[in-house]
């Protein structure tokens, strides 16, 4: 099954997002994903890499919670390292840089993948969120970088309230770099893509090289961290409660 549609075009790579009927992650489409951009990342003729959905007013709604209901834990470990490593790792050495375009709801995992890129545009009906904490989870990755984007205070209430937010406040927060109107994400990402392909590939790289370098190294001490801290909270029973609850649409009856 093909998870992803995948072009190139005036030396911009488009990796569109396209598992109805929300994008949920699994595996197989987390793998996909980071080969896409690890051919951008190989190919010298892609100058700058855009990642956006198919799918109207859904980007990606965060992963499949059939990976969570594995009592053996190992689909949630080869989850984390799809998208809390390899995901990270090939932004990290992609030397060129990656957009992401959302036009409508982007929800854990969703975010994981938007705030991997070095930039964001939303159209002004785009809407965010990191929900895990209503299913006894926890959006892990994000207690490393998020308080480095926005605070953090401002972080933790977020995180740890599972609310959703609209674009608006997303760009307040530093989160979204660019709001459009809505429908018109992909295309201004396009734009923004053809101004950066026309700077110096080399200059970029370097750039780019040394940019993520100084960003990322908090994230690259901590990540072994927060994948332990993921696994045992998925091996508990409120994340087990939690997950029945949601999939059998009642309010989840916490241990304490």
């Amino acid at each position: 099954m093909k998870y992803i549609n995948y072009s190139v075009n005036e030396q911009v790579a488009e990796i569109s997002l396209n598992h109805g009927p929300v994008n949920a992650l699994n595996i197989p489409m987390l793998v996909e994903i980071v080969s896409a951009f690890k051919a951008a990342r190989d190919d010298s003729q892609v100058r700058a890499v855009i990642l956006t959905s198919a799918l109207p007013k859904r980007f990606c709604a965060g992963l499949d919670l059939d990976i969570l209901l594995d009592e053996t834990g190992k689909s949630v470990r080869e989850f984390l390292d799809q998208l809390y490593i390899e995901l990270a790792d090939v932004q990290h050495t992609l030397g060129k840089p990656s957009i992401a375009a959302i036009d409508g709801a982007a929800r854990a995992g969703g975010m994981t993948l938007s705030i991997s890129c070095n930039v964001i545009i939303a159209s002004r009906s785009a809407t965010f969120g990191y929900p895990e904490i209503d299913v006894g989870m926890i959006p892990a990755i994000h207690f490393i970088h998020l308080p480095s984007i926005i605070g953090r205070h401002r972080a933790f209430e977020i995180l740890f309230s599972g609310r959703v937010f609209d674009a608006q406040e997303a760009a307040e927060l530093g989160l979204v770099s660019q709001l459009v109107e809505p429908g018109t994400a992909a295309h201004a990402a396009r734009a923004m893509a053809k101004m950066f392909a026309a700077k110096s590939p080399l200059v970029m790289q370097m750039g780019h090289k040394a940019f993520m370098r100084m960003n990322d190294a908090q994230y690259r001490r901590d990540i072994g961290g927060i994948v332990d801290t993921f696994c045992a909270v998925a091996a508990s029973a409120d994340a087990k409660e939690g997950i029945s609850a949601f999939l059998e649409k009642r309010s989840p009856k916490w241990s304490a």
